[in-house]
């Protein structure tokens, strides 16, 4: 049954894993729902992490295995370590990707970054060690296990680059809804209600545009997927180090950036954001 619809019973796996996970932490926020007291913030860390594991990382891996066998989860695994890809990529996820956010934010705010507020030199060791616990601890490394691991190769053969990008890119979004009900993360996440969450979603689709780009050019390698994906979290916070708190409370420079290149993309690839290079590759997945 669940080899017949690999794609379905794959969301529907990430979807109830990880907002099983997130439940206690959801209900339980300033006294509210089945929960009488507030999560240890402690506790909230490792439910995140279990959710992230448990949702996208082990649905990706299960659907594997029920789609290829063992030899499946190995090629799946194997695309985590395919590091041979040029230059010119990891300057794209590890530099490119800042400079969208910073010159959208800039945009947004109307102000230059105060970058005296990163305290010199020692801000690049911070940042690296930041980069890599984000990478690990924060999400990208499990989450693309299963979103660019697992879905979108898939979903490109049925619906094309961009097509497939648009729907993984709103489903990746709603992924987070458990999350919007913790008054903190909305906050920080572009804010809560109706308008946050649509706001939010079309910033994931932004996103996903980008990275699919970068996923096909590469051969599908996760690696590149995990460093884009590291790259806009970890960058989030250096944002919020050197300009006004009220620039980066939205998500509007991040969609004002990366909405234009996912745009210049679209148009100079004529949606196929790549696709011909994998295809030239028979062993990329």
């Amino acid at each position: 049954m669940l080899a017949r619809r690999p794609l379905v019973a794959f969301f529907v796996m990430a979807y109830a894993f990880s907002w099983i996970v997130w439940a206690p932490w959801t209900l339980g926020q300033d006294g509210a729902g089945l929960l009488p007291t507030r999560i240890d913030p402690a506790l909230v860390g490792y439910l995140n992490a279990t959710a992230i594991l448990l949702g996208p990382a082990l649905a990706g891996l299960v659907m594997a295995w029920v789609t290829g066998g063992g030899a499946g989860v190995r090629r799946l695994l194997a695309r985590l370590v395919r590091w041979r890809v040029g230059v010119r990529w990891y300057v794209v996820a590890l530099v490119g990707v800042p400079l969208i956010m910073l010159v959208g934010t800039m945009v947004y705010a109307g102000t230059a970054p105060a970058l005296g507020a990163l305290g010199g030199p020692g801000y690049l060791v911070s940042y690296v060690v930041t980069f890599l616990l984000v990478t690990v601890l924060g999400g990208p490394l499990f989450e693309e296990i299963g979103w660019r691991g697992f879905a979108l190769p898939r979903m490109q053969r049925s619906l094309g680059p961009l097509g497939a990008s648009l729907v993984l890119g709103v489903l990746w979004a709603l992924w987070h809804l458990p999350e919007f009900l913790v008054p903190s993360w909305a906050a920080s996440s572009g804010g809560g209600g109706l308008s946050g969450i649509v706001l939010f979603t079309l910033t994931a689709v932004t996103f996903t545009v980008v990275i699919t780009w970068v996923f096909n050019n590469t051969r599908a390698s996760l690696l590149l997927a995990v460093l884009v994906h590291s790259s806009i979290d970890t960058f989030t916070g250096t944002l919020g180090a050197i300009f006004p708190p009220e620039a980066v409370a939205s998500a509007f420079p991040y969609m004002i950036g990366f909405g234009v290149v996912a745009l210049v993309l679209v148009v100079a690839t004529r949606g196929r954001l790549g696709q011909r290079r994998l295809e030239e590759s028979p062993d990329a997945v």
